[in-house]
Parts: structure tokens; C-alpha cells; sequence
């Protein structure tokens, strides 16, 4: 993308976004996450609930959408970091390992460019279990909104 720099979102109130920049947010994965996510999109995949077919494959316990990993990216981006009226334009990311009921992980995001002249970042994207461990990795554009766009 054309104009990329150091920039800070300019002539947008309450939209300072700048190099480096970094948020995090948090997330303890619980049974009633996977049934509301099930309920939601239909994944009720026996990764997800059958524990007796999880433990005859490599994850050997159960794990959680990976819906439920990204959500907790796309919370990040809208509360956090560029924050709210954000949406995303892109997203480049790979899951490099499960994530199991009761893990807590963590998503980090971080400002790598900023367009010049448009309310446009782009965002390196981390998630971490509890023990440190990263479980989804990338990039992502975003684009945030004001009240009158």
C-alpha cells in the first residue's frame, strides 16, 4: 500500500495510532464458549465434544474452535488497538498449535505502518496460551471509522 510511514491517524479525533504501538487482551476458554460457538455457527465437530474420538488423535484432548481464537483478535481490533468504529480489511494469519478448553490465551497486536493519509494500519497479531506458547501468528489491515463516515 502506497503512502505507508510513521504517521499518526491525522486530522481524526480520538484516532492516534502510531508505530509500535501495542494492546492485549485476555481470554479463559470454557465448555460454555465451544456450546455457544457450536450454537452460533454450527462447528459441533468432535474435535470440539467428543472426548473419547479427541484422545485417539495428536490434539489428545479437547480443543476449542479456532473461531474462538481469532474472535478474541477481531475484540482486540474493535476495543482496543486502532480501538472502536475499526473493522479489518485483511487478515494473514496461521494457527502453529491448538488451543484447549481451559487455556487462557492471550492476543497482541502491535502497529507495524500507518497509512499517511488514511485512517489505515496494518498490525502484527500474536496469540499465546498461558504457558507462552504461540498458537496463532500473522498480520491484519485495518480501517477505522468515525461518527459521519
Amino acid at each position: 500500500m502506497e503512502g505507508l510511514g510513521r504517521a499518526v491517524f491525522r486530522d481524526r479525533p480520538g484516532v492516534r495510532v502510531t508505530v509500535g504501538q501495542k494492546a492485549r487482551r485476555s481470554l479463559t476458554l470454557t465448555p460454555d464458549h465451544v456450546a455457544t460457538y457450536a450454537q452460533l455457527t454450527g462447528d459441533y465437530n468432535p474435535l470440539h465434544f467428543d472426548a473419547g474420538f479427541v484422545e485417539r488423535t495428536k490434539f489428545g484432548k479437547l480443543v476449542v474452535q479456532g473461531g474462538l481464537t481469532t474472535g478474541l483478535l477481531h475484540a482486540l481490533v474493535a476495543m482496543d488497538l486502532p480501538g472502536p468504529g475499526s473493522v479489518f480489511l485483511s487478515q494473514n494469519w496461521k494457527f502453529t498449535a491448538p488451543v484447549y478448553i481451559g487455556d487462557t490465551i492471550t492476543a497482541e497486536a502491535e502497529v507495524l505502518s500507518v497509512h499517511e493519509t488514511k485512517p489505515v494500519c496494518r498490525l502484527r497479531m500474536v496469540v499465546k496460551r498461558q504457558t507462552g506458547e504461540t498458537v496463532l501468528e500473522g498480520e491484519a489491515w485495518c480501517y477505522t471509522f468515525t461518527a459521519g463516515q
